[in-house]
């Protein structure tokens, strides 16, 4: 399989990243934020859906890296960012416009009802593959909302 390298510029590219990232896990402490640059990123070992779906193929995950860029502010709730060993399951991500602009928030949806709110100029968004993919015995499941 080859490495995953996506961009996202709106909402329908966005998400296409959100159903890649759907179930990643991640510790606290492989988030960061730099302020002078506008960007979060996080390094997460995502769950591979496009590979479960094929027949007689094992399950993998794989690491990856999603940056997004023009970061005003963030803000998170149900995160200890004290505790960096601390894992969160990514569950969905999307977008929020503020206004007429391009500007607004995008949200991380974690398990365990945390999020992280990223107050955005626009929508800019980069995940990429960075290195091998492994074997997982399993695959995610969620228990049925009713």
């Amino acid at each position: 399989m080859t490495n995953l390298k996506l961009m996202a510029l709106d909402t329908e590219d966005l998400a296409v990243i959100s159903a890649h990232m759907q179930d990643s896990v991640f510790k606290v402490g492989d988030m960061s934020y730099a302020p002078k640059l506008g960007q979060f990123s996080l390094a997460a070992n995502r769950f591979v859906w496009e590979v479960s779906e094929e027949k007689n193929k094992a399950f993998e995950r794989h690491r990856s890296a999603l940056v997004f860029k023009r970061v005003l502010a963030v803000r998170s709730t149900g995160v200890n960012r004290r505790q960096r060993d601390e894992v969160l399951s990514l569950l969905a991500i999307r977008f929020e416009q503020k206004g007429e602009g391009p500007d607004g928030t995008i949200e991380l949806t974690l398990a365990g009802n945390a999020t992280i709110a990223l107050d955005v100029e626009c929508i800019e968004v980069q995940l990429a593959d960075i290195g091998g993919a492994w074997e997982t015995a399993h695959m995610p499941t969620h228990p049925d909302a009713g």
